[in-house]
């Protein structure tokens, strides 16, 4: 009896550690699978002194946990016309940072109002440090570097979005 009690814990052990091995190469099929550009709205940048449209953009949005601690990460380039939408559900101080992000952004804070508080232009690709909001904000837009510079985007300005039903 005691000989199948062994052998049965074997089996158990070898079944067990295979199935643990194969989880770990799944799971890093899934982190160097590229993550491609999901439409959830479009979005408009305006200029406050004018109200006139500067940009639109298709957007993706995110609002949950896991997209907002994702964001552009793991990408390697971003169409001009796109960009990423974060939405929180409150306004408080922000910061973001370019870990495991590919291409340089500029970084846009906006407050429960849509009106930019400020930005941060031409991030460093892959740079982990805080690139923080000025005052609490709610929305964080995430663009092409460079693009706040080539439309003047300023504080003040705002934008307007909608989302897919």
């Amino acid at each position: 009896m005691k000989k199948i009690l062994i052998a049965a814990s074997v089996i158990l052990a070898v079944v067990l550690y295979a199935g643990c091995k194969e989880n770990t190469s799944n799971q890093n099929i899934n982190l160097t699978k590229e993550v491609t550009f999901t439409k959830h709205g479009e979005l408009s940048l305006l200029k406050a002194e004018t109200d006139s449209v500067v940009a639109s953009f298709d957007i993706e949005i995110a609002d949950d946990e896991y997209k907002t601690q994702t964001g552009l990460m793991y990408r390697s380039s971003m169409e001009e016309n796109h960009a990423m939408l974060f939405i929180f559900p409150n306004e408080q101080m922000r910061s973001f940072y370019m870990k495991n992000t590919e291409f340089s952004l500029d970084i846009l804070y906006f407050d429960a109002n849509k009106k930019l508080i400020n930005l941060h232009e031409k991030t460093q690709p892959f740079n982990e440090g805080s690139l923080p909001s000025s005052a609490p904000a709610k929305y964080v837009l995430e663009i092409n570097g460079g693009l706040s510079e080539q439309w003047n985007l300023e504080a003040g300005d705002y934008m307007e979005f909608s989302r897919n039903n």
